[in-house]
C-alpha cells in the first residue's frame, strides 16, 4: 500500500513538472485496476449528512450528482442521512455506518463542534471530507473563503469607503481571526476600531450591547457572525433604533442575500455585504426550479436568494469530487470506525492529494476552484447594498485586482418591461393623517421631516407603486375631508378639489369610489373592498337575576315537581292508614294495647317526602311492602332530578349568556332598546343614505338629518362615542381595523353594500393604466394582502382575539347565589316568627289553665328559656308559680292538660 501511494505521488509530480499526460496517467492507472472487484462494478458511493436544511441540501446534493454524471463513465450516487444539529456523537455513528457500507467521499453538517469529530475519523481513513462552513482545519476539504482573504476584502472595501473609526461586532472567538487579519493589513494606521462581542450573553439577546454602540456615537460598524444569529441581531438592533439613515453597516457574512430583509429595505441605512455567488446564474435558475421556486418571483427579482452559502458550496464540493474522479478512481471499501482498525481507503490519500493540485472553471456555483495548499482560490466576492429596490451589486473583489466598484445609478424600479415615462417623475400624495391604519405620525424621539414622518397601509401601498414603477413621491397631508361634488353648483371641495386645481397628483386613504366623484375625478382599480357595515359595543353580560337557581328547570318542570310532591304525600298518607304494618304499639311493654298509633300522618308524610327530595332522609322508616314501593319510587325520582339540577346549575351559573342590544339594520332602524345611530357628516356613508331607495335606508336618512349631534367629524370620533345606546355607521374595513384594538366593539350583521377604495387622480391622466397595471399585479402577487394583514392583524393587534373580548371570571360571585341566599333567609325567619307565636300561644294557654296573669308566665317561661345550663323541665316543682296556681293534686283531667301543655 505504502508502495503504490509513493508511485502516485511521483507520477502526479512528474505530471506538474513534466506535462505529464493526463491521458497517459489515466491509461496507466486503469491498468491497475482492471482486476479490482471494486474499480469498476458499482457506482461511487459518496455521502451526505446534514443538520440542517436537511430538505434543501438533499435537492442540490442529488442534483448536483446529476450534473456529474452527465460527465462520468463511472457515476456517483448519494446516500443521505440526518443527525441532530451539534449531536457529535450520533453523527458518529452515522458515519461508522456510511463507512462500513464503502464510501468514496462524506459532506459533512454544518456544526462546526461535529464537523471537527468527523474531520479526525475521515482523516484517519484517507476518506476525503468536505465541509461548507469558515474553519481552518487544514484536514478538510472546504471550499469556504479563507478568514484572511475574507479580511481583504473587508479592508479593502473599509479603505474605500474611508473609514477611519468603526465598531467591529463578532459573535464569537472564531470570528476574530477576521479582525486579526484587519488589523496585519492596517499596520500601524490610526484607523480606530472598537471591538464588542455582541452575543456576550450566549442567550440571543444583543439589546444590551446594542444600546451600548448606540450610546457609543460612532455610526460606521462592521458585523460578523453566523446566519443562525444574524437575522435576529438585525431585528434586535432595528428595535433598538441603530438602523436608520444616520448608520452604515458592513454585514461580513456571505449569506446576506438568504435573509428576510422586506423591514430593513426602507429604513435609509447604508447596508453593505457580500456573496459568493449570483442568483442570476443558469445553474442557479435550475436549482431553484428543483427546488420549487419560481425563479420570476419578486424575491429573486430584487436581489435575493433562498440558496445559502453552504448549499451552494455542498454542490462545487460534488463537482470537484467528480471531476478528481475522471482522473483517479476511487474504490467503495467497507471500513470500519474502530481504533483497533488499520484499515483506510484505498488511494485515499493519493485521491485527496491529487484533487488538491486540480482546477476546476466549469460547473460551479462559486467561480473557479483551486488550491494554495489547503486554502481554496479562484472565487470573487460580489459586493452588494440593499437599497429599496432589493439587493443591488456595486462592486466586485478578488485576488487579482482586489477592489473594484462598478456602482450603478440607484432605480426603484425592478420590472424588466417597465415604461421609463415615470422614471424621475415627482407625484404629490394626499394622505388622511391621523387616520389609522391607513396614515399617521411615525412616533419618534427625534423630529422627522418629509416622507418618514408618515407610516401605515397607505404609505406601504404608494411605496410598493413607486418602486414597481420608478416614480419619486412627496407625501402631504390632506385633512379628513376627502372631498364631493355639487353638480347643481359645479363646485367640488376637499382632496378632490386639490387634485382639480393641480395641487396634488394623487389622493391615497380610505378614499371610496362613487359615482359623483367619477364625474370630476378619475379613480384606480380597487385596491379594497368593503361595505358600510354597524359598528356597536360587544353583546353585553346579563344582568343576574336573584333567583337564578331556578333557571335550570323550567316553570312546567318546578310546578309538575311539586304536585308530584303533594301526590306521593297523600299516597303516604293514605298507604299508610291502609297498611296494617304500618300501624304500631306506642307503648311496647304493653302486650295487649288499647290504642295503635300510625307515623305516616299528614304531617310525617310531608316530613318524609321532604327529606327524600333534598337527599337528607328522616328518622321515618316504611314498614308495608306498599309504602316501601311508593318510598323507593320517589326515590329514584328525586335521585334524577337531583342529579339533573345540579348538572344544569353548575352551567346556569358559570355561563353567562350575552345580551344583544341589536342584530341588524332593521333593530337599528326600529331603535331597539333605544339605540341611536350616526355617521361622518361628509363622505361616501352618508351619500349612500341620501341616494338609496331602500325603505328602511330612506328612515335612517331622515332620522341622521332631523339629529345632526348624531352625526361626527371624523370615523375615529365616532368610533370613540359609541356606546350602549349609540351605534355609528362606517366602513366594514375600518370597522375589522377598531375591533382587533377595541374588545368592547364588535361588527353587526352583514355589510349594507358593495364598494371598494381607489386612488384618485386627475380625469382622463396619462398615467392611469400604468398604475392600474401595478395595482393588478401587487394584488396577484398577494402583496395587497400582505400590507393589509401587516397593519390589521400585526401592527399594535393581538389585544383582542379576532375582536372579541374574553370573560375574565370563570368564578361564581354572590350575584350569581344571591338568590339562594334570599331563599334561606326568608325561611329561617319565617321559621324563627313561627315559633315566636307558638310560644306565645302556650304562654297564654298556660295562663289561663293555672289562672295566672300572662306576665308571670312569660316571666317564667322566658327565664326558664334563658337557663342555657338545664335541658331538662320537671313538671312537679314547689318553687314554680304552677305549683301555687294550683295547690291540689291535678285529676285525670289536669294531668291530660298538663301532658297537652308539654306536648
Amino acid at each position: 500500500m505504502f508502495i503504490k501511494q509513493n508511485i502516485y505521488l511521483v507520477l502526479i509530480f512528474l505530471s506538474k513538472q513534466f506535462w505529464f499526460s493526463t491521458a497517459q496517467y489515466e491509461k496507466w492507472s486503469n491498468k491497475e485496476y482492471e482486476n479490482d472487484k471494486y474499480s469498476f462494478s458499482k457506482p461511487i458511493q459518496i455521502g451526505l449528512i446534514t443538520d440542517q436544511y436537511s430538505e434543501e441540501m438533499g435537492i442540490i446534493f442529488e442534483h448536483a450528482i446529476e450534473v456529474a454524471n452527465g460527465e462520468l463513465k463511472i457515476p456517483l450516487e448519494a446516500t443521505k442521512e440526518e443527525v441532530n444539529y451539534g449531536d457529535s456523537f450520533q453523527a458518529y455513528g452515522i458515519l461508522c455506518k456510511l463507512l462500513q457500507n464503502g464510501v468514496g467521499g462524506i459532506f459533512g453538517p454544518s456544526s462546526k463542534h461535529t464537523a471537527r469529530h468527523l474531520t479526525t475519523i475521515c482523516d484517519a481513513k484517507d476518506v476525503p471530507y468536505f465541509f461548507s462552513e469558515m474553519n481552518e482545519n487544514p484536514e478538510a476539504f472546504n471550499l469556504y473563503p479563507h478568514p484572511m482573504d475574507f479580511s481583504k476584502a473587508l479592508y479593502f472595501l473599509l479603505t474605500t469607503y474611508k473609514w477611519s473609526r468603526f465598531i467591529f461586532l463578532y459573535e464569537s472567538v472564531e470570528y476574530l481571526n477576521i479582525l486579526n487579519g484587519l488589523q496585519s493589513l492596517y499596520g500601524n494606521n490610526s484607523t480606530t476600531i472598537t471591538v464588542l462581542r455582541y452575543d456576550i450573553e450566549m442567550n440571543n439577546n444583543y439589546k444590551s450591547v446594542l444600546r451600548r454602540v448606540k450610546k457609543s456615537g460612532d455610526n460606521c460598524i462592521v458585523v460578523t457572525g453566523s446566519s443562525d444569529t444574524m437575522p435576529e441581531f438585525l431585528k434586535q438592533a432595528q428595535q433598538v433604533g441603530i438602523i436608520n439613515k444616520d448608520y452604515k453597516y458592513i454585514i461580513a457574512n456571505l449569506d446576506f442575500h438568504a435573509f428576510d430583509l422586506e423591514e430593513y429595505k426602507y429604513t435609509e441605512a447604508n447596508i453593505t455585504s457580500f456573496r459568493l455567488f449570483s442568483p442570476e446564474q443558469k445553474a442557479v435558475q435550475e436549482i431553484l426550479e428543483k427546488m420549487g421556486q419560481k425563479s420570476s418571483s419578486e424575491n429573486l427579482r430584487n436581489g435575493s436568494c433562498p440558496i445559502t452559502v453552504s448549499m451552494a458550496l455542498t454542490y462545487d464540493s460534488v463537482q470537484l469530487f467528480a471531476e478528481t474522479t475522471k482522473h483517479l478512481r476511487v474504490r467503495n471499501v467497507p471500513l470500519n470506525c474502530s481504533d483497533r482498525s488499520e484499515s483506510v481507503l484505498d488511494d485515499g490519500s493519493t485521491f485527496k492529494n491529487y484533487m488538491r493540485t486540480l482546477k476546476l472553471a466549469k460547473r460551479t456555483l462559486t467561480g473557479p476552484i483551486y488550491f494554495d495548499g489547503n486554502v481554496r482560490k479562484g472565487y470573487a466576492l460580489d459586493i452588494i447594498e440593499l437599497h429599496p429596490s432589493g439587493i443591488m451589486k456595486i462592486g466586485t473583489w478578488n485576488d487579482y485586482s482586489n477592489l473594484t466598484i462598478q456602482r450603478v445609478a440607484q432605480t426603484n424600479s425592478v420590472i424588466d418591461n417597465v415604461d421609463n415615462s415615470l422614471v424621475n417623475q415627482t407625484f404629490t400624495i394626499l394622505l388622511n393623517v391621523p387616520n389609522e391604519p391607513y396614515a399617521s405620525l411615525v412616533e419618534s424621539f427625534e423630529k422627522l421631516e418629509g416622507n418618514s414622518q408618515y407610516h401605515g397601509y397607505g404609505v406601504d401601498l404608494i411605496k410598493e407603486l413607486a418602486q414597481k414603477l420608478g416614480f419619486n413621491y412627496v407625501l402631504k397631508n390632506g385633512g379628513n375631508d376627502y372631498g364631493s361634488y355639487n353638480a347643481t353648483t359645479n363646485t367640488t371641495t376637499g382632496m378632490l378639489k386639490e387634485i382639480i386645481d393641480k395641487r396634488a397628483h394623487l389622493a391615497i386613504t380610505d378614499l371610496t369610489i362613487t359615482a359623483a366623484r367619477q364625474e370630476v375625478v378619475d379613480f384606480s382599480i380597487p385596491f379594497m373592498n368593503l361595505g358600510i357595515a354597524i359598528i356597536h359595543v360587544e353583546p353585553q353580560k346579563e344582568t343576574q337575576a336573584y333567583f337564578k337557581f331556578m333557571d335550570p328547570f323550567s316553570n312546567g318542570v318546578w310546578w309538575l315537581l311539586g304536585l308530584s310532591f303533594l301526590l306521593v304525600s297523600f299516597s303516604f298518607f293514605i298507604l299508610g292508614r291502609l297498611s296494617p304494618s304500618e300501624w304500631d304499639n306506642p307503648h311496647p311493654c304493653i302486650e295487649e294495647p288499647t290504642e295503635l298509633v300510625n307515623q305516616f300522618t299528614i304531617g310525617n308524610s310531608l316530613w318524609f317526602t321532604t327529606g327524600a327530595l333534598l337527599q337528607q332522609g328522616s328518622e321515618m322508616e316504611p314498614k308495608a311492602i306498599s309504602t316501601r314501593t311508593v318510598a323507593s319510587i320517589w326515590w329514584f325520582f328525586t335521585l334524577l332530578m337531583v342529579s339533573s339540577y345540579t348538572a344544569n346549575l353548575a352551567a346556569f351559573l358559570t355561563i353567562e349568556k350575552p345580551t344583544i342590544l341589536i342584530n341588524s339594520i332593521d333593530d337599528l332602524v326600529e331603535h331597539k332598546h333605544g339605540v341611536v345611530y350616526g355617521a361622518k357628516k361628509m363622505g361616501s356613508t352618508r351619500e349612500f343614505f341620501e341616494k338609496s331607495e331602500d325603505s328602511r335606508y330612506k328612515k335612517m336618512n331622515k332620522f341622521m338629518n332631523e339629529h345632526p349631534e348624531y352625526l361626527t367629524e371624523t370615523n375615529m370620533d365616532g368610533v370613540k362615542r359609541v356606546s350602549m345606546t349609540y351605534a355609528f355607521l362606517m366602513e366594514s374595513t375600518s370597522i375589522e381595523y377598531h375591533t382587533m384594538r377595541m374588545c368592547n366593539l364588535s361588527k353587526i350583521g352583514n355589510t349594507l353594500d358593495e364598494k371598494g377604495y381607489g386612488i384618485a387622480m386627475r380625469k382622463n391622466w396619462e398615467f392611469r393604466d400604468k398604475f392600474n397595471n401595478a395595482l393588478l399585479e401587487l394584488q396577484e402577487q398577494g402583496t395587497l394582502e400582505k400590507m393589509k394583514n401587516k397593519w390589521w392583524n400585526e401592527m399594535g393587534a393581538g389585544i383582542c382575539t379576532s375582536g372579541k373580548q374574553r370573560s375574565e371570571e370563570t368564578e361564581l360571585q354572590m350575584k350569581n347565589l344571591i338568590g339562594i341566599y334570599i331563599v334561606l333567609g326568608v325561611g329561617s325567619g319565617l321559621a324563627f316568627v313561627y315559633g315566636i307565636v307558638s310560644w306565645f300561644f302556650y304562654i297564654r294557654t298556660k295562663a289561663k289553665h293555672y289562672h295566672l296573669s300572662m306576665k308571670e308566665v312569660f316571666l317564667e317561661e322566658f327565664k326558664f328559656a334563658l337557663d342555657f345550663n338545664s335541658h331538662t323541665r320537671i313538671l312537679k316543682n314547689t318553687a314554680s308559680i304552677y305549683s301555687r296556681g294550683r295547690n291540689s293534686l291535678p285529676t285525670d283531667s289536669s294531668k291530660e292538660e298538663q301532658k297537652s301543655l308539654q306536648h
